[in-house]
């Protein structure tokens, strides 16, 4: 028989040890990394990191940024795919991009899906339609009648294979049987200084980068890629306006803890991001670089992810994208 003290320690004990919620109520007990898998001063690491600033504020926790560029964004998502599942290891990510780059190459260091805990969306990306100020195509429809007309069709700017953008414009290509030859740059930067120029004939510029071009008359916007016409130019009309919405190729952006985060970490960190969204400074920065808010729960998200993944595999097998 036990006595009344054997009985009171092991009552003690029982009670010290954590519960399943322990983890997460103390979450987070120290720094928190976001990982960006591109290069400094790219929308994506710019918005991570307004992110950041505000998520600490949020958790009371230092939160940095941490660039691990290279192979379109594959070394990062390695990276925290195989980091610790506690939460303080997150990836920053483009939905399109994260599911187009294994899918076109089967030596891809990462499983878009399987690897990772999806947490929430971020932000969307205000993209449009730019052709060089000299470019006879005043609108959408002239713009594809061009292309027909030219030896081999239109010259489009990307900033690499797998991007957003990239997809975005085989796409479009294929729904209005436009011929379309792909000029792959290594980011954007090399890209708009070509377009300006009239090297190539079009791309898809973000807001935030080409805002200034489009007021000195460099470039012309011909339509926007968004759900709703944008403030900063009211008068240029959607692609779904234009009857192209199904094209639409993933230009929210997302973090995502690795697989097997707990799920009550997972929440937390959920919580933690949608506080941080509500910031005013937060608020005002991401809707003046054309990168609206736009959160979810994470299976929102994780719908979403899968359904782009689906849409990019058939792109990529029906196109012949695969990369050995």
């Amino acid at each position: 028989m036990i006595g009344r003290g054997l009985l009171g320690l092991a009552l003690a004990a029982v009670l010290a040890l954590p519960g399943p919620q322990a983890g997460a109520q103390e979450f987070p007990s120290r720094q928190i990394t976001i990982v960006v898998g591109l290069a400094p001063g790219g929308i994506t690491d710019v918005t991570s990191r307004i992110y950041a600033e505000a998520l600490s504020k949020v958790t009371g926790q230092r939160v940095i940024v941490e660039n691990r560029q290279g192979a379109g964004g594959a070394v990062g998502a390695a990276a925290v795919q195989n980091a610790a599942p506690d939460g303080y290891t997150v990836l920053v990510f483009s939905g399109s991009q994260h599911v187009a780059v294994p899918a076109m190459s089967a030596t891809a260091p990462y499983e878009p899906i399987k690897g990772f805990a999806p947490i929430t969306l971020l932000f969307d990306l205000t993209t449009l339609v730019a052709v060089p100020a000299n470019l006879p195509a005043k609108n959408l429809a002239e713009l594809w009648e061009l292309g027909k007309k030219k030896p081999g069709g239109l010259s489009f700017g990307s900033p690499g294979v797998g991007t957003p953008s990239h997809m975005l414009a085989v796409r479009l290509g294929r729904a209005t049987n436009t011929p379309v030859q792909m000029v792959h740059y290594r980011g954007g930067g090399p890209m708009m200084a070509d377009l300006i120029t009239g090297r190539v004939d079009w791309a898809l510029a973000s807001y935030t980068v080409s805002k200034g071009h489009f007021m000195e008359k460099k470039l012309r916007a011909l339509a926007i890629d968004a759900d709703q016409r944008w403030d900063g130019m009211p008068d240029v009309a959607t692609l779904t306006e234009l009857g192209l919405g199904k094209e639409k190729v993933a230009r929210w952006f997302a973090i995502a803890a690795p697989a097997g985060t707990p799920p009550a970490i997972v929440k937390k960190l959920n919580e933690d991001f949608i506080k941080a969204s509500k910031d005013l400074a937060l608020i005002k920065r991401l809707t003046d670089n054309g990168t609206p808010i736009h959160t979810s729960s994470p299976s929102e998200m994780a719908k979403l992810l899968s359904e782009e993944n689906d849409r990019t595999k058939e792109l990529v097998q029906a196109l012949d994208l695969k990369q050995k």
